[in-house]
């Protein structure tokens, strides 16, 4: 085989051969005629398709759909003309534009619905367990009420490190309930052997005391959690929930020891 063919090159409206370069127009004829317009379908809907990838600073496919929804708001639309912004789901009147999301925010919505339907159930097994620790059906209410705490410092630590809010972030917060009742049930079994049983008036000096005295010991789980989350802090996946756990540790360690004596005594009273 002839080396310079292959590596001469080919000049525009050719194709090689087996005996040298042919012309395009030596077997091949172009006409132009109209073609049907593509018509797409999204099950079973009249759709027109616009793809795009998200990247820069958030890649989260919620911020760029917050971003799209501003920018509609923005524009001038004749009446009747303004899309609907869909977020999940088929649109019920197909009379009027809509603006359906789909692709990866389906898989996020898919996401965070499962994950929030499990912290839930993980909600009430908690709730049952502490009922039947302590036989009371109020008092579960105020151990889990520090969860919801862990929630400020996750949105501080995401806001510090310009990060969004993914999927992994909501593990982290779904992990943290469980070491959150935990340090709850610490302080509230010392104010109930600390006061008589009957007795509905609690001595501030029995919740200072218990959040000294058990002080130590949540602080030193929380500190053991957190250093376990620093070695994953700089992964692009799991950054968030190293977020989550750094900072929904810090901010409910700190609230928890002064928040639940209070609601405690509140409950007493």
């Amino acid at each position: 085989m002839d080396e310079s063919f292959l590596t001469t090159p080919i000049p525009a409206n050719t194709i090689p051969g087996a005996r040298g370069v042919v012309e395009l127009g030596d077997v091949i004829e172009v006409n132009e005629e109209r073609s049907s317009y593509p018509i797409f379908r999204h099950n079973g809907r009249a759709a027109e398709m616009v793809t795009g990838e998200l990247a820069g600073a958030f890649e989260a496919p919620l911020y760029g759909m917050l971003a799209v929804a501003e920018a509609l708001d923005g524009m001038d639309w004749a009446d009747g003309t303004k899309p609907v912004v869909s977020l999940h789901g088929q649109p019920e009147d197909e009379s009027a534009i809509t603006l359906l999301w789909d692709g990866e925010w389906e898989v996020t919505f898919v996401t965070f619905r499962d994950m929030g339907a499990a912290f839930g159930v993980a909600l009430l097994g908690i709730y049952i367990l502490v009922v039947a620790q302590f036989g009371s059906f109020k008092l579960p209410l105020v151990i889990l009420t520090p969860i919801p705490l862990t929630f400020l410092g996750i949105m501080l630590g995401h806001w510090l490190f310009a990060a969004p809010f993914s999927a992994t972030s909501m593990i982290g917060f779904i992990a943290l309930a469980g070491i959150i009742v935990r340090n709850s049930i610490l302080l509230v079994d010392f104010i109930r052997h600390a006061v008589p049983e009957g007795e509905k008036h609690v001595p501030v000096a029995v919740l200072i005391e218990a959040g000294a005295i058990r002080f130590k010991p949540i602080l030193l789980t929380a500190i053991a959690a957190m250093i376990g989350a620093v070695v994953i802090l700089a992964d692009p996946i799991f950054q968030g929930l190293a977020i989550s756990l750094l900072f929904g540790l810090l901010t409910s360690t700190l609230l928890t020891v002064l928040v639940i004596p209070a609601i405690y005594r509140v409950f007493r009273s």
